[in-house]
């Protein structure tokens, strides 16, 4: 009898590609504070809390800010990128997403999100997916960011399964560390030079092909 497994999927590279809405937002914060944002630094932010981000966002500025500064710019850059999120199309799935839910649903096997962002659920709502998870861990769920594995673990607590039975798909080098962690599969979306550490490597979501996924599953 073939184990039962489910999948956890992160979601900006994965399901969507928010980080564009996050790099225009973030740029724009640091145009405000006198220095260039680009795309290169925009890398270092993946994966990363929205606090972690802004820090790691003025360090490249070498600026420095007070506790309420931040706060003031935190709520400035999250309005701003909800802006964008809330124009957001079931268009913005990326390529081959649909149809590898679609055979997962044909073939019983659960999924559940696991994003550190708080507004992971507006996000599937307004692409049309949200009902689709059996699962969602959101940024309100977890007190440790990747690549501590705490979002992967209550995801496969909240699927009632073990996390050796859960195959994550991941686009961040530190969610890979996360689902290596917590002793689950990897399936890494993207360079394999960076994220050589996963199980699996794919150049992109399209590649889910029924090939790929029989492989996988046996």
């Amino acid at each position: 009898m073939k184990k039962e497994i489910a999948f956890i999927f992160d979601l900006d590279g994965v399901i969507v590609d928010t980080a564009k809405y996050h790099f225009l937002a973030w740029r724009n914060l640091a145009n405000e504070l006198g220095f260039e944002f680009t795309k290169q630094n925009n890398e270092l932010l993946k994966g990363v809390s929205r606090v972690r981000s802004l820090e790691i966002l003025l360090g490249i500025g070498n600026v420095e800010l007070s506790e309420s500064q931040k706060q003031e710019y935190l709520i400035k850059k999250n309005t701003e990128y909800l802006g964008y999120v809330n124009q957001m199309t079931a268009d913005e799935i990326l390529p081959g997403i649909n149809d590898l839910l679609d055979f997962l649903d044909q073939n019983n096997i659960k999924y559940a999100l696991g994003s550190a962002s708080k507004n992971a659920p507006l996000i599937l709502e307004k692409v049309g997916l949200l009902d689709r998870f059996t699962a969602l861990v959101d940024g309100n769920d977890v007190s440790k960011a990747k690549p501590d594995p705490e979002v992967f673990l209550i995801g496969a607590q909240k699927l009632q399964m073990k996390p050796e039975n859960c195959i994550v798909v991941e686009d961040a080098i530190a969610g890979v560390e996360a689902a290596n962690t917590a002793n689950m599969t990897s399936i890494g979306i993207g360079d394999a030079k960076l994220l050589g550490d996963a199980n699996y490597v794919l150049a992109n979501t399209s590649e889910f092909t029924p090939k790929f996924l029989q492989k996988i599953l046996n």
